[in-house]
């Protein structure tokens, strides 16, 4: 296979992924639980507002590693190119 025909497949790839991860979202929306939505509804304010607090517990801290790994591995990418 030629250069250009690599470069074909590549994007066609791409564009699939692409296409993928803007449609999976939509679909992963509809799986609900019944039984935890018919709690949350039926539940007071205090509890939707301590529901929402644990749901922040459990994204923030992730999301923190996740950004402090990214801005590590930014850091150190040339790390080991640099000549000596």
């Amino acid at each position: 296979m030629s250069r250009s025909g690599k470069t074909t497949v590549k994007s066609v790839f791409r564009t699939m992924g692409l296409a993928a991860a803007f449609f999976v979202p939509t679909l992963l929306f509809a799986q609900n639980c019944a039984l935890c939505y018919t709690q949350a509804a039926g539940a007071g304010h205090r509890i939707v507002q301590a529901l929402r607090g644990g749901i922040l517990m459990l994204i923030v801290p992730p999301m923190f590693i996740c950004i402090a790994l990214g801005v590590m591995a930014y850091r150190k990418r040339n790390h080991f190119n640099t000549s000596r």
